[in-house]
C-alpha cells in the first residue's frame, strides 16, 4: 500500500507536498498504539485521519467512536466519556457506560479536546498513563484497553501557557503531531476538488454539469476559504443546485463566496484587555494630582521668595509659574476700577527694607487675597474647557488629553451643562 492507495481508499482529493506529508505520518503511526494529535482548522478533514490511523492499525476490528468534546455540556461530559452509577447525580436512573468501557479494545477519536474542562483533563491522563477510569458515583478503579487519538482547531500550546489546558496531557498526547494543511496552503488542489464535488453533486442531483472559465478558477484559487474543504464543498453544491448558467465564470461565481474583509494596512488602536475604560474615578485623580502640582510649585515659588526676596533672577526663574497664577486669578470685567484698570499688585523684598525702589510691579496696586475652589466639579469643568479650548472644540482630540475615553467626555461635557 502507498499514499496513492490510502487516498483512494478514504476518498482523499490532491496532490499538495503538505497533504501527501499528513497522510504519510499518519500511515506509519497507525500500526503503533501511540497516542495522537491532530491539529488543523475547523473543516480541514481532521475525523478522515482519525479513521485513516484506525483502519490501518491492529484495532481495526475493533470498535470507534468519534466524540465532540465541545458539544457536550461541561456537566455531563465525566458521565459520557467514563460512565455513572445509579444515583450518583440527578437524572442519573440507572448505571450507564461510559465511551472509554464501550470502545474497549478500540479507538476513540476527541475531537476539539482543547475544550475539556481541567477536572475532564485530569481523568483523561490518568486513562492514557495507566488505562484506568472512575464512573461517577463510584469509588471501584475500572481498566480499559483504548488507543485515543485527538483533534484540535485551536493552539493547545498556546491554551496551556494562559492555564486553560494542562501541560502533562499536552505532551501526553502530542507524542506524535500531525498537523492538517488548510485548504488556502493547497492551492493547487482547490480546482480539483470542486470538479469532484460538483460531479457529485451533479448526478445526485441529475442536473446538467458546471464548467469553470479560467478566471472563474482564478478567484476559486485567490479565496481564503476560511471554511476550508467544508466551505468549498458547501459552495459546489450551491452551484449545482441553484445556478442556471452552466457555464461559470469570475462574476457569477463571486456571488456564491461570502464577502471577505479586506486587510487595512493602517494603524488601529487596539485596546488594551487588561485596561478598563476610564470612568469619573481616572478623571478625579487625575484632577486632584492637578492640584497636588499646583501646590508644590506655588510652595516652591514662596520659599524661593522669603530666601531670595524679589529680583530678576527670581521672577526670571519662576516667569511663566507666576504669569499663569496671575492669569488664573485676574479679577474679571465686574471687579475693574472706575477708569477699566486693573489693580496692581505689588511684592516687596522683605531683605531691601522700605526702598521704594527694590519691588517688582507686575498689573496691581493693592493686594487681594482670593481663595481657591477647591470643588472637584469646577476643577472637572475647568479643566474639560480648557482642554477643547486648546484642541479648538475638537473633542477626540480633547478627551486623548485628558486621558478619558470620547464617550466619557461626551456625557461629561453634557452632566456640566458645557455645550
Amino acid at each position: 500500500m502507498d499514499i496513492q492507495d490510502i487516498k483512494n481508499r478514504f476518498g482523499i482529493i490532491g496532490n499538495s507536498p503538505l497533504l501527501n506529508r499528513a497522510i504519510d505520518v499518519a500511515w506509519q503511526v497507525a500500526p503503533t498504539d501511540i497516542s495522537v494529535l491532530i491539529q488543523g482548522e475547523s473543516g480541514s478533514g481532521k475525523e478522515v485521519f482519525s479513521h485513516i490511523i484506525h483502519q490501518l492499525s491492529a484495532r481495526k476490528h475493533g470498535p470507534f467512536i468519534a466524540v465532540n468534546c465541545g458539544a457536550i455540556p461541561e456537566g455531563t461530559i465525566d458521565s459520557e466519556l467514563f460512565g455513572h452509577e445509579k444515583g450518583s447525580f440527578t437524572g442519573a436512573h440507572e448505571a450507564r457506560k461510559g465511551y472509554f468501557e464501550v470502545v474497549d479494545g478500540g479507538t476513540i477519536f476527541l475531537d476539539e479536546v482543547g475544550e475539556l474542562p481541567l477536572g475532564t483533563q485530569a481523568r483523561l491522563l490518568r486513562v492514557l498513563e495507566t488505562g484506568e477510569y472512575i464512573r461517577v458515583g463510584s469509588s471501584k478503579v475500572q481498566k480499559t484497553n483504548v488507543r485515543v487519538v485527538a483533534a484540535t482547531n485551536v493552539d493547545v500550546y498556546e491554551a496551556v501557557k494562559k492555564g486553560k489546558f494542562r501541560e502533562d496531557l499536552y505532551y501526553r498526547l502530542n507524542t506524535v503531531p500531525l498537523r492538517i494543511p488548510s485548504l488556502r496552503e493547497r492551492k493547487e488542489d482547490i480546482n480539483l476538488l470542486f470538479r469532484k464535488f460538483i460531479v457529485d453533486f451533479s448526478d445526485k442531483y441529475r442536473s446538467p454539469g458546471v464548467q469553470l472559465t479560467p478566471d472563474a478558477q482564478e478567484t476559486l484559487m485567490n479565496y481564503s476559504w476560511p471554511g476550508n474543504v467544508r466551505q468549498l464543498k458547501n459552495i459546489a453544491e450551491q452551484i449545482a443546485v441553484l445556478e442556471k448558467e452552466r457555464v461559470v465564470d469570475s462574476p457569477i461565481l463571486s456571488k456564491y463566496l461570502p464577502i471577505e474583509q479586506p486587510v487595512s494596512s493602517l494603524p488601529v488602536f487596539v485596546k488594551d484587555a487588561g485596561k478598563e475604560d476610564f470612568s469619573e474615578r481616572d478623571l478625579l485623580y487625575k484632577v486632584l494630582f492637578d492640584m497636588k502640582k499646583d501646590m508644590v510649585d506655588l510652595k516652591k515659588l514662596v520659599v524661593e521668595l522669603l530666601k531670595e526676596g524679589v529680583n530678576p533672577h527670581t521672577y526670571e526663574q519662576n516667569s511663566p509659574y507666576i504669569n499663569q497664577l496671575y492669569n488664573e486669578v485676574k479679577p474679571s470685567a465686574g471687579y475693574l476700577g472706575e477708569e477699566g484698570i486693573h489693580p496692581t499688585l505689588t511684592i516687596h523684598n522683605p531683605n531691601q527694607g522700605s526702598k521704594g525702589n527694590e519691588y517688582m510691579s507686575y498689573d496691581d496696586q493693592e493686594a487681594e487675597e482670593i481663595e481657591e475652589s477647591l470643588s472637584l466639579v469646577e476643577k472637572e469643568s475647568d479643566l474639560i474647557k480648557k482642554a477643547l479650548k486648546k484642541h479648538k472644540g475638537k473633542r477626540k482630540a480633547a478627551a486623548r488629553e485628558l486621558g478619558i475615553s470620547e464617550r466619557t467626555l461626551y456625557r461629561k461635557i453634557k452632566d456640566l451643562n458645557l455645550d
